[in-house]
Order: C-alpha cells, then structure tokens, then sequence
C-alpha cells in the first residue's frame, strides 16, 4: 500500500507549490503579459510545431476533457489553432497552429527564457548549480509520482507492446542477441490469475514499463519480464515494480520470489541485490542466464487470508 504522508512533509510540498506559482506567474489572468492565463499559453506550446490529436494532447496534459474544448476553442477564437476532424475517421480531431500560433509559440519560449533567466541572475554560480540540480532531482521525482502501476490484461496492445520492446532490447544488449523462442516461457495464459499476473507502468497514460509473476501456489513465484523504457530509467520506477511484484506474490500466498538475468543487465543486477535478493544456484534452465538470484518472505510479511494478486 502506499505511504500516507505526514502533516510536515504536507506542509512543505504546499509551501513549495505556492512559491512557484508566484514565481512562474500562475496566479496572472495574463500569463507572460500575453493574455491569456497559464493553461491557454501551455496547451498552445504543447500543440508543437507539427500538431497533435486531441486525444494525445488530453492525455499528454492530464486534461479533462470539457476543459481542453473549451480552450481549443478560445484558442481557435484567437486564429491560433485548428481543430480538424480526420478524414479516414470523424472521431479522431488533431490540431494544428496557424501562422499567428506559430509564432506566438516562439513569443512564449522567448518569454519563458526570460522567466527562467530571472531565476538564476540574482545567485552565484555556485548556488545556480545547486537550484539547476535540485530543480532537475524534484522533476524527476514528481514524473515518478505521476507513474501508476495497475495489473493488465497480458493479451492487450499495451502490454503486449511493453513485451515486444523489453525483448528488442535484451536483442541489441545480449552477447549473443535474443531469441524469444529459446526463453523459458512467461506466456499470456501463464500470467493470468490465478496463476501469475503482469502489471504495466504508465506516464499520462503512455506505458514505460512492466514486469512479470508466474505463482506456484505456497513454491517461490518466478519474477519475468521485467523492463523500463529508456526515457523513464533513474526515476526509481523499476525498484517500484519490483516491490509491486513481491506485494502481488505475498498476498497469493507465496514463500519467496526468484528470478534469473543475464550478465549484460548490470543495472539489473545491482536492483536485486539491493533489494534484498541473494544469488543461489540455478534453478532453471534458463539459455540466457548468468546470475539466478531468490529474496525469501519473512512470515511476519506473509499476507493471511483470502489470496489475491493485486488490488
């Protein structure tokens, strides 16, 4: 279960938000002296230079979708968008900037520069570097708050996705390239409950990660599959799934959870074994395996009562 947080660490992440709403100026009805408010002038530049359906943009933005109309059409009633129906389907709607929106885009980076750069001025560079890295830490970690793990169905798109790019990566990464056909198996039938489960990460919506349990009633669960896309690695989230997976395999009632990996994954490699895994004999015939590694429950940990894989 997540971690409540306490009244203090409330307080301050308020505090932090209210000082930067002042100082971005989200609180102007003219933001950037433009005006419009914030959210308009972010949409307008989210739209990009080369357009993006609606639907994209809603997700991309977390945006309700009520919301995002009624700015779509401000900003059409200001000539700086279109909102177009797709001609091979009337449902899906892109929008693109117009001249004056394109330029009025570049207005507003040339602006936010200007906000940025009255960060910085007033310090020396030695407490620039200090807001540079803390600012760079605090976006990270709150794209990793953003990040909702939940159970997927193993046949769906997206996670059939997730396992098509964590095996294209095991290609470009092991000495003798991936053969899918060569793996101990981990097939959509395997991670069905009862008897396993597979969970996909996702940022606004887009999946960038997932892992894998096969359960063996009270034996070890197996822990497979397990990946993280490129531009969502060092946010911590693949230490995230693997506390998931564990939750998932305590409350179907398992002792232990094991796993195997290969020498290339060194990152991997160092999750497991901070984590809590010590590595053991093989256990498998794994074709592709170097280290094989097993983290037992505590029986204090143990989930009692009915069994499930995850709420």
């Amino acid at each position: 279960m997540p971690l409540a947080a306490d009244a203090h660490d409330l307080g301050r992440v308020r505090a932090f938000n209210r000082t930067v709403a002042e100082r971005i100026g989200a609180l102007d009805d003219s933001f950037l002296a433009r005006g419009r408010p914030m959210g308009e002038s972010r949409v307008l530049w989210e739209i990009g230079p080369d357009g993006i359906e609606v639907r994209g943009l809603r997700a991309r933005l977390s945006l309700d979708s009520g919301y995002l109309s009624r700015v779509l059409r401000s900003l059409e009633g200001q000539g700086l968008v279109v909102v177009e129906a797709s001609a091979d389907d009337g449902r899906v709607r892109s929008v693109q900037l117009t001249t004056s929106g394109r330029a009025e885009r570049e207005e507003l980076d040339r602006r936010s520069d200007a906000v940025a750069s009255s960060f910085l001025e007033p310090l020396t560079p030695e407490q620039r570097s200090r807001l540079v890295a803390a600012m760079t830490r605090v976006e990270r970690l709150l794209r990793l708050s953003e990040i909702r793990i939940a159970r997927e169905d193993p046949t769906s798109p997206e996670a059939r996705w997730c396992i098509e790019q964590y095996f294209l990566e095991l290609q470009t990464r092991f000495e003798t390239g991936f053969d899918p056909t060569r793996t101990n198996s981990a097939e959509a039938h395997e991670l069905m409950p009862p008897v396993g489960a597979l969970l996909v990460a996702r940022l606004k919506g887009a999946p960038v990660g997932c892992g894998a349990l096969k359960l063996h009633a009270r034996e070890p669960a197996e822990i497979k599959r397990m990946w993280v896309a490129a531009d969502a690695r060092g946010l911590g989230l693949g230490r995230r799934l693997l506390a998931e997976l564990e939750r998932a395999a305590k409350e179907a009632g398992a002792t232990a959870v094991r796993l195997e990996t290969n020498r290339a994954l060194t990152e991997a490699i160092h999750l497991y074994q901070s984590s809590g895994y010590l590595e053991v004999p093989a256990f498998n015939t794994e074709p592709y395996a170097h280290h094989w590694f097993e983290k037992k429950f505590c029986p204090a940990t143990l989930q009692r009562g009915p069994r499930r894989i995850l709420s």
